[in-house]
């Protein structure tokens, strides 16, 4: 596709199968690349292949639970001047990725994190800080509820906001369990760690 498109293409869809010789032969040839799709998950070394440095026309990115978000989006606020679009659905949008979005895409005007996990306060964080978003979509995500007043309060300036389906989880054990698959799933910790909580009571 690369070749056919005689290194020109400005859209790229990569299936779960793709393999990281691919993605980096497209990250170094297609400079002129303004959208990127990756629909298999994204480990630590394929983070590195994904050089945003060489793609400053992007304007949409998705990715699914990627790890090392926030590096990537860090390359983003230096490289991209036209990026307006992110998309992480069923991703652990933990505290240090929240505060990066935050700060690096402030002017951000559609975020996708349908299905993910994003802490309450988190979200107003983004609510407040992100205030030129057009669309926000956070429907079906855990650790904060659809009716929440203040979410929806802060919210009220997006012209299409969406949070049906997303519901805290209220007991403590539940909830750190929760956070921790989570943890597991984005990199952060390893299944060989201690949890600070007894995974005794599942059985």
């Amino acid at each position: 596709m690369v070749n056919r498109s005689s290194r020109c293409a400005t859209t790229l869809m990569l299936p779960h199968c793709c393999t990281e010789e691919e993605l980096e032969f497209a990250a170094k040839q297609l400079s002129c690349l303004e959208g990127f799709w990756l629909h298999g998950y994204l480990c630590h070394k394929n983070a590195r292949l994904i050089l945003i440095k060489n793609w400053k026309n992007l304007e949409v990115l998705r990715l699914r639970r990627a790890h090392y978000i926030k590096e990537i989006v860090q390359q983003i606020c230096v490289h991209c001047n036209n990026f307006y679009q992110l998309m992480l659905p069923q991703s652990y949008v933990w505290d240090d990725v929240a505060y990066t979005i935050d700060s690096c895409l402030p002017k951000i005007k559609h975020l996708f994190l349908k299905g993910g996990t994003i802490e309450r306060r988190n979200l107003v964080m983004i609510l407040q800080c992100c205030k030129e978003l057009v669309k926000l979509d956070v429907r079906d995500c855990f650790l904060f509820d659809e009716s929440d007043g203040v979410i929806l309060e802060v919210a009220s300036h997006i012209p299409s906001f969406s949070c049906q389906g997303s519901t805290d989880i209220d007991n403590s054990e539940d909830r750190e369990v929760h956070i921790g698959l989570c943890q597991c799933h984005a990199g952060l910790m390893h299944w060989n760690q201690e949890f600070p909580f007894d995974w005794n009571f599942m059985n």
